[in-house]
């Protein structure tokens, strides 16, 4: 892996010949159960979808060709930062799902327990931190500098890589990415995205 100033330990996207690809969901569209197929059709099948094709549009000569997605992120501005920011939110939100290991491993609760009391804390101020968000964005768990755990509120398509962060989960609060199944509950969706959290792809990204 990559990256120009500031390691960040985390799989970074590749282009292949200039160009990203659209990602493969790690399951089946109905597998998750509290989010319906019906939303992931929508949200990786036309939002994804969109972004990438736009990213890749927008890519040739930018300059930018051929860089790990991360770098096109801290390097681009306008609709190029946009694009490929909804795509590395995206794959890194939609990879962190699955049907198991719904629970952190003790490393992982121990990080979490160190830095905000306790694993139920972190999830309540995660959740706060996602219904309060206003408008469109992410809520990011990811670790600083210090490898201290912090939890951030991202407007749009901006990521923590912005903020010399290290990524680790998000949780969408854009309405395309709930509201078919939640309506304006977006307490509700927060909520039960911990059913379906992976917290090993999750605990993958510290190393």
């Amino acid at each position: 892996m990559l990256l120009t100033n500031n390691y960040i330990p985390m799989r970074d996207l590749l282009p292949i010949n200039g160009t990203f690809e659209m990602m493969e969901l790690p399951y089946k569209a109905d597998a998750l159960g509290i989010i319906s197929d019906t939303t992931l059709g929508f949200h990786h099948g036309k939002h994804l979808k969109a972004y990438v094709d736009n990213l890749n549009r927008l890519l040739p000569d930018s300059g930018l060709e051929n860089m790990p997605i991360s770098e096109v992120i801290r390097k681009s501005t306008g609709g190029l930062f946009n694009n490929a920011g909804q795509v590395l939110n995206h794959v890194m939100y939609f990879e962190q799902f699955g049907l198991e290991h719904h629970e952190p491993s003790n490393r992982m609760a121990q990080k979490l327990t160190k830095d905000f009391g306790s694993v139920e804390a972190f999830r309540k101020e995660f959740e706060q931190k996602g219904t309060t968000l206003f408008g469109s964005g992410w809520v990011w768990l990811s670790t600083d500098a210090d490898g201290h755990m912090v939890i951030t509120q991202e407007t749009n398509a901006n990521t923590p890589l912005g903020r010399g962060l290290t990524p680790l989960m998000t949780f969408d609060v854009w309405e395309h990415a709930y509201y078919l199944d939640y309506q304006n509950r977006r307490a509700d969706y927060l909520n039960a995205l911990w059913q379906v959290v992976d917290w090993q792809v999750v605990e993958s990204r510290l190393d």
